[in-house]
């Protein structure tokens, strides 16, 4: 996204969240998503497009969440997960785009669906 961005913008807290493997106590190994990486972000809600129009009508919301670059954030894969730390909502990440200065990432999100 071409916009402007400053730190004013970056006002939600958001946690993102890696699949692994953790054993239960008892030899028996499970899968649970840990938190790997926690930073403020901003939200942009998609409102346009045919597929976000169609996505809304399956009960899906499709947003941007932008964070600053960094070492842990540019780590973040789409088999990741992005948490809403204040209300618990969970969103699937879709993509993930630099911006043109190489300072902030754009992660294209989904919430209403079920995370890998």
């Amino acid at each position: 996204m071409a916009t402007k961005r400053s730190a004013s913008d970056i006002f939600h807290r958001v946690a993102f969240d890696q699949r692994a493997v953790a054993d239960r106590g008892d030899g028996v190994e499970v899968e649970d998503w840990q938190e790997r990486v926690s930073v403020h972000a901003g939200y942009i809600h998609l409102r346009g497009g045919e597929s976000v129009q169609a996505a809304r009508l399956a009960g899906k919301h499709t947003q941007v969440i932008f964070v600053r670059a960094s070492q842990h954030t540019k780590a973040i894969k789409t088999d990741w997960r992005v948490r809403d730390v204040r209300t618990g909502q969970v969103f699937n990440i879709l993509e993930a785009v630099p911006t043109e200065d190489r300072r902030w990432i754009d992660f294209t999100c989904q919430s209403g669906v079920n995370p890998g």
